[in-house]
């Protein structure tokens, strides 16, 4: 193979090796697959819900979050925060939503690409994939931040609540109202998904990273081979 495919893509396995350990050059692949899977099953699935419970909603007010929608009382959940001054809960990560079913497949297909590459690119294909529901709980943090901490003090009731920061995740109080913060189905995939890759780069590393060594061997082997024969007869 050409030097410079292979510094960009790795050394390819040897066809003695691969059949002497095949498990050892799957696992990656299989683990990485695995992920592109599991991440890609969490777009039509929940990634959020939050719960108010308050005496005069004896069954609570929900919002369930998508990737790239809500559903529930979103309605209901509005009207409340209007008297509050708080924004519709429309209003946020109107851009998240609407690039990430796309941005989803995106990290999906660089963890199939990820298979083919047996060198460092590898990490950077994937990381992002990786990092995903971390920058997702991060993202929702961001917001719900944002929009408990600019209330506008024109509200009909703007005095009678603080500045507030709903919990992403767990059990809150806003005003008279408890609130339940869980993941849903799809983040928990997400997260599972993320668990695979973490293994797949560990089985990537030991897999690839002994046939990248000797590769660099043998090439700078080559290198200095060459610079002999060139420096042989100038020294003549």
């Amino acid at each position: 193979m050409n030097a410079t495919i292979t510094r960009i893509v790795g050394p390819r396995i040897p066809w003695s090796e691969a059949k002497r350990h095949p498990v050892r050059y799957l696992l990656p692949t299989f683990f990485f697959a695995l992920a592109a899977v599991t991440l890609l099953s969490s777009v039509t699935l929940p990634y959020w819900k939050m719960t108010l419970h308050a005496p005069q909603y004896p069954k609570g007010l929900s919002v369930t979050g998508y990737v790239n929608h809500m559903t529930g009382d979103v309605k209901e959940i509005d009207e409340l925060n209007h008297y509050i001054g708080m924004r519709p809960l429309d209003q946020a990560a109107q851009l998240e939503r609407a690039v990430a079913v796309s941005t989803l497949w995106t990290f999906a297909a660089l963890l199939i690409i990820g298979t083919v590459i047996h060198n460092r690119l590898t990490v950077l294909l994937v990381v992002p994939a990786l990092l995903f529901p971390l920058c997702f709980l991060l993202d929702l943090h961001f917001w719900l931040a944002h929009f408990g901490q600019h209330l506008d003090p024109h509200a009909p009731l703007s005095s009678a609540i603080k500045p507030f920061t709903p919990p992403v995740l767990g059990v809150g109080k806003i005003g008279q109202f408890k609130t339940v913060a869980a993941a849903g189905e799809g983040l928990i995939r997400a997260t599972w998904a993320s668990g695979f890759i973490f293994v797949g780069l560990i089985f990537h590393r030991a897999a690839y990273k002994p046939l990248l060594t000797a590769w660099l061997a043998v090439r700078n082997a080559s290198k200095q081979a060459r610079l002999a024969n060139v420096i042989k007869p100038t020294a003549a």
